[in-house]
């Protein structure tokens, strides 16, 4: 499942739904959880029921839930067991993803937002025991430091104090652990593309292989950071032709650098992200 670009939309704004489809995102994001108020709830659930008994259109389709203790997942789960993915906020581990999977036994795949809470720090490494598919991990930078009582989770210039790329940190790892694939947390500021191209494209310099959006003007911005270029895409099967003409080398030169396996992995990562 490609997943360069995961686009929000509230769950009862369906009047925004096609605009969504429409944006070149390879998901959206039907959200029942912090964009729509209490009282919106069951309009969304009934918005998002509509919403995935019709053709997707080519775009995956996800419904981030309510949490796990919020008493609504019965309510959630009626509508988005069909959806393509299930975002899981305030996940905590094993322990959430064992919560969730004794409701049903049939899920989509689970995209968890794994660092909420305190609590859900210490629980990164459990996701490669997961009782349930996972479609990758995310993490998020707004939640938490409300959690811990911080006044931010940013600098002034905008980038991420120590604790949170810490947590970003941690989430990459974890991610990869698991063997699925790690998204990167939205980029708030919707109209500074340029700062979200050069936050995009740090994403996908550290291992991140996509982004979640919380507008459509952001996702061509996020698909470019998250495609190779086809320059990388070249030297990518350079790389790969080498070593299959050499199959007994642990290492290579090509265009005077040294080249070794993790190259050639990261050689064939590139080309499975470029399709």
């Amino acid at each position: 499942m490609r997943l360069r670009s995961l686009l929000f939309v509230p769950g009862d704004r369906p009047d925004r739904f096609a605009k969504a489809v429409a944006s070149g995102a390879d998901a959206v994001i039907l959200d029942l959880e912090d964009s729509v108020a209490p009282v919106r709830k069951v309009a969304a659930r009934e918005a998002v029921a509509a919403f995935l008994a019709e053709p997707g259109g080519g775009v995956r389709r996800f419904v981030r839930i309510n949490p796990v203790d919020s008493g609504m997942l019965d309510s959630d789960l009626a509508v988005a067991r069909v959806a393509d993915g299930l975002v899981l906020p305030k996940a905590e581990g094993a322990v959430t993803l064992a919560a969730l999977a004794a409701l049903s036994e049939r899920l989509p795949l689970v995209l968890p937002i794994a660092t909420e809470t305190p609590a859900a720090i210490f629980a990164l490494g459990e996701y490669t025991r997961s009782p349930v598919a996972l479609a990758g991990m995310t993490w998020g930078a707004e939640d938490l430091p409300a959690a811990i009582g911080a006044q931010t989770s940013r600098e002034p210039d905008g980038s991420y104090t120590p604790p949170y790329e810490t947590v970003r940190s941690l989430t990459l790892f974890a991610a990869h652990a698991a063997g699925v694939p790690a998204i990167e947390t939205v980029y708030p500021a919707i109209a500074d593309l340029d700062g979200l191209a050069a936050y995009a494209a740090r994403g996908w310099r550290d291992g991140f292989t996509g982004m979640m959006a919380i507008h459509p003007a952001q996702v061509p911005v996020i698909n470019a950071a998250f495609t190779p270029d086809a320059e990388a895409i070249a030297r990518a099967r350079r790389i790969v032709e080498a070593f299959a003409a050499d199959p007994d080398a642990g290492a290579l030169q090509l265009d005077g650098r040294m080249v070794d396996l993790p190259h050639l992995k990261q050689a064939r990562r590139v080309l499975a992200l470029a399709g």
